[in-house]
C-alpha cells in the first residue's frame, strides 16, 4: 500500500487546515519545494499536492509553485484544487503533473469527468470529499445533493480508475480515519481507493492496509507527518510489509 505525503498550498506556503476550514490554518513551511524534496528523500513514491487557493477560488492559483515542485523531485505528483474546466485539466498536465484530481467537477460537470477519463485514463482521479454522507464541493464550503455512495457507484460507469476518499470532518484533526466509510466507498465503487483524512498513527495505517482486498491501495498523510505523530520511513515500511 502506498503512503503518500500531502503538501497543501496556500499563499505560497505549506499549510494544513482543520476540517478544511480557511480560518483554522497552521503554517508548516514557507518553502513547499523543500518539503517536497524532504518527503522524496525519506522514500515517498508519490506526492499529493492540493492548491487550496484554487479550491476556494474555483480555478488554479499556485501553478508556478506546482511547476517548481514537479521540477524539484523525480517522483510523480498528483494535484487537485480548483481544476474545473478542460483547459485547467490540460494546463495542469502540461506542468508535468502525473495525475489530475477532479472534485467539484465530478458533481457539477460529469461530462467533463467522462471525457477526461476517456482521453487521459489513469492520469485522472476523482476526489470524493464527504461531509455527513454528502459530497462536499467548492473548497468544502458547500455540500451537494448527491450522496457520496451514489456518486461512487456512478464513477465506475464513467470510466474512472481511482477515487481519493476524504472524510472532511476528520481531515487535519488526527482523529483517525473513517474506516467504515472508506470500506463502503470501496465496495460501492469497485474502484481503487486512496484514503485520506484523520490519519494519526501507524495503527491507523495498519487498519487501512487491512482494507487492501477491497481495493484500498493507498493513504494520504498530512498533519501526522508535520507534527511528527507518524514517521514517514516507519509508515512506508509498515505499508510495504
Amino acid at each position: 500500500m502506498l503512503v503518500i505525503p500531502a503538501i497543501d498550498l496556500r499563499s505560497g506556503r505549506c499549510v494544513r487546515l482543520f476540517q478544511g476550514r480557511a480560518d483554522r490554518e497552521t503554517v508548516y513551511s514557507d518553502d513547499p519545494v523543500a518539503v517536497a524534496r524532504r518527503w522524496e528523500a525519506l522514500g515517498a513514491a508519490w506526492l499529493h499536492v492540493v492548491d487550496l487557493d484554487g479550491a476556494f477560488a474555483g480555478r488554479p492559483q499556485n501553478r508556478e509553485i506546482v511547476r517548481r515542485i514537479v521540477g524539484a523531485v523525480s517522483i510523480p505528483v498528483q494535484l487537485g484544487g480548483g481544476i474545473r474546466t478542460w483547459e485547467d485539466l490540460e494546463s495542469t498536465l502540461d506542468l508535468g503533473v502525473k495525475r489530475v484530481i477532479l472534485g467539484t467537477a465530478a458533481v457539477t460537470r460529469p461530462d467533463l469527468v467522462r471525457r477526461a477519463c476517456a482521453v487521459f485514463g489513469e492520469a485522472v482521479a476523482v476526489s470524493l470529499d464527504a461531509r455527513e454522507g454528502r459530497a462536499a464541493v467548492a473548497g468544502w464550503e458547500a455540500a451537494a445533493e448527491a450522496s457520496v455512495l451514489d456518486l461512487a457507484a456512478s464513477l465506475r460507469e464513467w470510466g474512472l480508475a481511482r477515487i481519493i476518499y476524504t472524510d472532511v470532518w476528520r481531515d487535519g484533526t488526527l482523529a483517525g480515519p473513517n474506516l467504515e466509510a472508506t470500506r463502503e466507498v470501496a465496495r460501492a465503487s469497485g474502484l481503487k481507493v486512496i484514503a485520506a483524512g484523520g490519519v494519526s498513527s501507524l495503527e491507523d495505517i495498519q487498519a487501512l492496509k487491512e482494507l487492501e482486498p477491497l481495493g484500498v491501495e493507498g493513504v494520504i498523510v498530512g498533519q501526522a507527518l508535520y507534527t511528527g505523530a507518524v514517521d514517514l520511513k516507519a509508515a512506508l515500511t509498515l505499508a510495504a510489509g
